[in-house]
């Protein structure tokens, strides 16, 4: 059982790159009535209402469940999203589209690859998985994209104005990662390089610090870093990879 810290908005980064992302928007809308599921929504239900608000700008007519472990936390219908009990078995569902937030910081490492071979079991044909964790009130997240095979991408999402270098995302890495932050590994050296970019860009600051980060990715992809550039700025700070980039040891 989490904590249940659910604030207000706090997930809107991930909530914006999974109504842009156009693999997630592909899933939605090849079914007339796509699943989606909220897992772990927390101690109030906001979160969830919210991401079924922002989806349905891609899928006006998904249906939008919330998961809960705790049985007191499960409330009545609310703007068109249920509630009801479930963990990582996703309560006998078959969804399009999970996104599980901050509920495997709690567990051990070793762990999360059983976690998500339960919740990839469970996916209608064709679905996705968002799994990753943020702070408190959402300025800095990370999450991984899986897919029914495994894991696709790592993101890194955050508030170009209260973030100094892309490093300091370190504390917010999914589990799978977390303890993994070391040199010699492949997300140590994507941190580094991620910063070491962001310096030389800094002759673009004047422009702003999205501005700046959009050149830093420019110079990561000529480094050799295969990162996701989109085709205009972002109101985040974003860093795609491919999970090839950071993945250390296959997922168990």
């Amino acid at each position: 059982m989490t904590r249940g810290t659910t604030n207000i908005n706090r997930l809107r980064r991930v909530d914006r790159w999974m109504a842009h992302r156009p693999e997630i928007a592909t899933a939605l809308t090849r079914v007339p009535r796509p699943l989606v599921v909220d897992l772990g929504y927390g101690a109030r239900p906001d979160t969830a209402v919210e991401m079924a608000g922002r989806l349905r700008g891609v899928a006006p007519d998904l249906e939008m469940v919330g998961l809960e472990i705790d049985p007191a936390r499960i409330v009545e219908p609310r703007d068109g999203v249920r509630f009801a009990l479930g963990g990582f078995e996703l309560a006998g569902l078959r969804p399009t589209l999970v996104r599980a937030f901050n509920v495997l910081r709690q567990y051990d490492e070793d762990e999360v690859g059983a976690a998500w071979a339960q919740m990839r079991s469970a996916l209608a044909p064709g679905g996705l998985i968002v799994e990753g964790t943020c702070d408190e009130i959402g300025r800095r997240c990370s999450w991984v994209l899986l897919d029914a095979r495994g894991p696709r991408s790592l993101t890194f999402s955050w508030s170009p104005a209260h973030t100094g270098y892309p490093s300091e995302l370190a504390e917010r890495l999914p589990k799978v990662l977390i303890h993994h932050n070391v040199p010699g590994e492949p997300i140590h050296e994507l941190f580094a390089a991620a910063d070491r970019c962001w310096d030389i860009a800094a002759g673009h600051a004047p422009f702003g610090p999205r501005i700046r980060w959009r050149q830093a990715l420019i110079l990561l992809r000529e480094s050799g870093v295969r990162v996701e550039i989109g085709r205009r700025p972002t109101r985040d700070n974003l860093l795609t990879v491919p999970w090839d980039v950071v993945a250390g040891r296959p997922v168990r």
